[in-house]
């Protein structure tokens, strides 16, 4: 098969050259975009990351595509319609992410309790006054779980070793683990009434959009902390900055935001030929509020990158890859 490989690192391209000598492979470390599907117009199978553009009007320059292997667990950021008329499979990578991204989410929690970004930058300057960096003790609080799946299920568990009260809430809620973990299934809204710290794990699309907006955020605990993983789109982003300068919550810490590839590299807006909706313009502007905010801690959608975690992702990817050449597809999403 003819395989493109996208978003590649120069480490990550050995990985992939396995396939060889059976499959005709190709890697450039930049995302898919319009250019490249036109410059690999030929390939049968592509991979790639969150960064590639892998909507209809991408894929449709690809005439002889047949699967799309994303190299996450997420696959919002692929138009499934448009796969599914066309005829081309999509598999993703389900489980690489689990310890990772939950032990990211428990370092954004503790940058916010201890407030280590601001003491380490006085600290950096010579400063060592302590006046305005007392923080908080994570034992004795209640963390909310907002979607109890693999990830969520590892941060309650990292969340018992600091003697944290957890609930959860899901759309499918597995009393066993809850029994093996020691949490509580409540609703949403019980969980965002009780819980002093929100944790969100939920996977992208339009049932979790704006999941957390105004009337989420009036009803938290005042002086809540809101920590978000999972997807941008899950929280309005100027609802959020509302409930910051508002006082109604005490802290963030985002490692997605909404309309992350126009934040990535604004310049993006004067490249494009469509204009940008209200909406998004909106939205654009109060991630960049976010950004200022002294009580928000924001990451570049890093959670999931570590050295163990990024070598299950091309282990897997690769694997995707291989059953589906033999006619025996593996973790197919469509």
């Amino acid at each position: 098969m003819r395989i493109a490989v996208f978003e590649a690192e120069e480490w990550e391209r050995a990985a992939f050259e396995r396939l060889r000598p059976h499959h005709r492979v190709v890697c450039s470390p930049e995302p898919l975009d319009a250019a490249g599907a036109e410059a690999h117009a030929d390939a049968q199978v592509v991979t790639a990351f969150i960064r590639s553009d892998l909507g209809a009007d991408v894929l449709r320059r690809l005439p002889d595509l047949k699967l799309i292997a994303t190299r996450s667990t997420g696959y919002d950021h692929i138009d499934l319609g448009y796969c599914r008329t066309a005829g081309i499979s999509v598999c993703n990578v389900p489980d690489y992410g689990d310890p990772t991204v939950a032990e990211h989410a428990f370092a954004l929690l503790l940058a916010i309790s201890r407030r280590i970004v601001e003491a380490a930058d006085r600290t950096r300057r010579g400063d060592f006054a302590m006046e305005g960096l007392r923080g908080f003790d994570l034992a004795g609080r209640t963390l909310g779980v907002v979607g109890a799946g693999r990830i969520g299920r590892r941060v309650i568990q990292i969340a018992a070793g600091f003697g944290m009260t957890v609930v959860a809430a899901d759309r499918r809620p597995d009393p066993d683990a809850a029994r093996r973990l020691g949490f509580a299934y409540v609703s949403l809204p019980e969980l965002l009434a009780r819980a002093d710290v929100v944790s969100l794990h939920v996977p992208g699309g339009p049932e979790t959009f704006d999941l957390i907006s105004d009337a989420e955020f009036a009803a938290m605990k005042p002086g809540a902390v809101l920590i978000n993983t999972a997807r941008g789109g899950v929280v309005n982003a100027a609802a959020l900055v509302r409930a910051l300068t508002s006082g109604r919550l005490a802290g963030a810490g985002l490692d997605v935001v909404a309309e992350e590839p126009l934040v990535r590299e604004e310049a993006e807006i004067f490249r494009t030929d469509a204009a940008l909706r209200p909406d998004q313009l909106r939205s654009l502007l109060a991630t960049n509020t976010l950004l200022r905010l002294p009580n928000v801690v924001v990451t570049p959608h890093v959670a999931y990158d570590t050295r163990e975690a990024v070598q299950r992702i091309l282990e897997t990817s690769v694997a995707n890859i291989e059953a589906f050449a033999r006619g025996e597809p593996r973790n197919l999403v469509l």
